[in-house]
């Protein structure tokens, strides 16, 4: 089945059965292991959902913009940084990544899982200009296999085929005279669900950095 991905996709999803489990959780394991140990900056989160990982890089010091198409996801987000007494540190923005454009680069720019209206792998191709020279590019998504049928982080589902990647096609497009790749990996993982049943996960994780 093919998906928009559009704003009405992703509002839906949000004001359904699933969003409470979408926003539940902790932040991505890959974000946690990967980012953890470096100096903050401005970062930014496309695609933040309810912003379970843009309040963790606020509250580890980072100076966030978090952007997303869904109404209700930033609203949840928003309301979650305030609880979280990170909200003068994240900027939500309500803004459609296949055709927003930031005002400014940034030392960090990352996304989990997002599926905008455009290719995905043109999707990546967006956010790796938004990387300011000496910055990073982290990327987690839904890992390409032929047997595509794993369930998605945070209660996404099955992603289908045209929302999923390989490592190797992500770094493809990265101009080795622009970026060292410090991370291409594929990992294969179980999370718990809200009902206790254990999901297998399958992601593709790219950590890339833009030379100066």
């Amino acid at each position: 089945m093919t998906h928009s991905f559009d704003k009405n996709y992703w509002d839906d999803i949000w004001q359904g059965d699933r969003a409470t489990a979408m926003a539940a959780g902790e932040p991505n394991p890959h974000l946690v292991q990967h980012i953890a140990d470096l100096t903050p900056g401005t970062a930014l989160e496309a695609g933040c959902g309810a912003g379970t990982e843009a309040i963790w890089l606020a509250s580890r010091g980072w100076e966030v913009t978090a952007a997303d198409i869904a109404t209700e996801a930033l609203a949840r987000a928003a309301e979650r940084a305030a609880k979280s007494g990170v909200a003068d540190q994240v900027q939500w923005v309500e803004a459609d990544l296949s055709t927003w454009e930031p005002n400014r680069q940034f030392d960090l720019v990352t996304t989990h899982y997002a599926h905008p209206a455009m290719p995905q792998l043109e999707f990546y191709d967006r956010i790796a200009s938004w990387v300011a020279p000496g910055g990073i590019l982290f990327i987690v998504g839904h890992l390409h296999h032929d047997n595509h049928g794993a369930a998605g982080e945070h209660g996404h589902g099955h992603p289908p085929a045209e929302a999923s990647a390989t490592a190797a096609s992500i770094t493809a497009r990265l101009d080795p005279a622009v970026w060292d790749v410090e991370t291409a990996s594929e990992s294969h993982r179980t999370m718990t669900r809200p009902d206790g049943r254990e999901t297998p996960i399958h992601d593709v994780v790219v950590k890339a950095v833009r030379r100066p």
